[in-house]
């Protein structure tokens, strides 16, 4: 079988792999929140979501996405469903220039709706609830309600054009990175922070940020691990969690693990 050169198809190795095993646990020590997903019901959010970027939204290959989500198992949703759809993900509203599409939690919701161009761009609002519910209160006009809409879409997801790995899939602020290329990046991350094959991370990284999504998303991905993704860490429950989750790495950058 030929190496995986994109998120899609490293997303769809693992699931071939192990489509029951848990991938993604999410914890928000703020809320008390507690979502596990496995490799099969990621990949259904992730299809879902492709499709309604694919069908719903009109979307073309290159085209460019805004990811503003804090740390949350839904920002690897939308990650991974930008790459299967053959999106660049900038990941920053005006990085690589002015997005087609914004993808954006409550806590900014107004200021990209107020923000210059927001008529001229598709806007997406996550309202982050538990299980992926919708908002409660009218969004401004314009503005798709991701909770709502995203149930009806199917549960698989063909691209009706197949993702180039050398097309650029990554915008940061100092670099543009294609498919291949973040693969290459996530294995290196995996090596460099211990994470084995089949091991489980701890981490409180953003999987929809330019460098979390190495760590958080990607690496485990890579190496058919799982992550265990913290939000609002409480530190006083991290030995504990570990034990529970049988964590073999550790990196919270909240309480200041060497390196991260």
């Amino acid at each position: 079988m030929a190496t995986p050169n994109t998120p899609a198809r490293v997303l769809a190795a693992a699931l071939a792999a192990d489509p029951a095993t848990p991938f993604l646990t999410f914890y928000d020590d703020a809320t008390g929140e507690r979502v596990e997903l496995s490799l099969a019901t990621l990949d259904n959010w992730v299809a879902k979501t492709a499709n309604l970027l694919q069908d719903g939204l009109g979307t073309d290959p290159g085209e460019r996405v805004a990811i503003m989500l804090p740390p949350h198992w839904q920002g690897a949703v939308w990650m991974l469903a930008a790459w299967s759809a053959g999106l660049t993900v900038t990941l920053d509203d005006g990085a690589g220039g002015d997005p087609d599409i914004l993808v954006t939690g409550p806590d900014r919701l107004a200021e990209v709706t107020a923000g210059p161009g927001a008529g001229a761009r598709d806007t997406v609002a996550l309202a982050l609830r538990p299980l992926g519910g919708p908002f409660t209160e009218p969004l401004p006009a314009g503005v798709l309600d991701y909770g709502a809409e995203v149930p009806g879409y199917a549960d698989q997801f063909t691209a009706y054009v197949p993702v180039d790995p050398h097309a650029p899939a990554l915008v940061t602020p100092g670099a543009t990175l294609t498919g291949e290329e973040l693969l290459a990046a996530a294995t290196r991350r995996a090596e460099e922070i211990g994470l084995e094959p089949s091991g489980r991370l701890l981490t409180d990284a953003n999987p929809a940020d330019p460098y979390g999504c190495l760590e958080a998303l990607l690496a485990p991905l890579a190496q058919q691990g799982s992550v265990i993704l913290v939000r609002n860490p409480d530190l006083g429950q991290v030995d504990r969690r570990c034990e529970v989750e049988k964590v073999t790495v550790t990196r919270l950058r909240a309480a200041g693990t060497p390196g991260a």
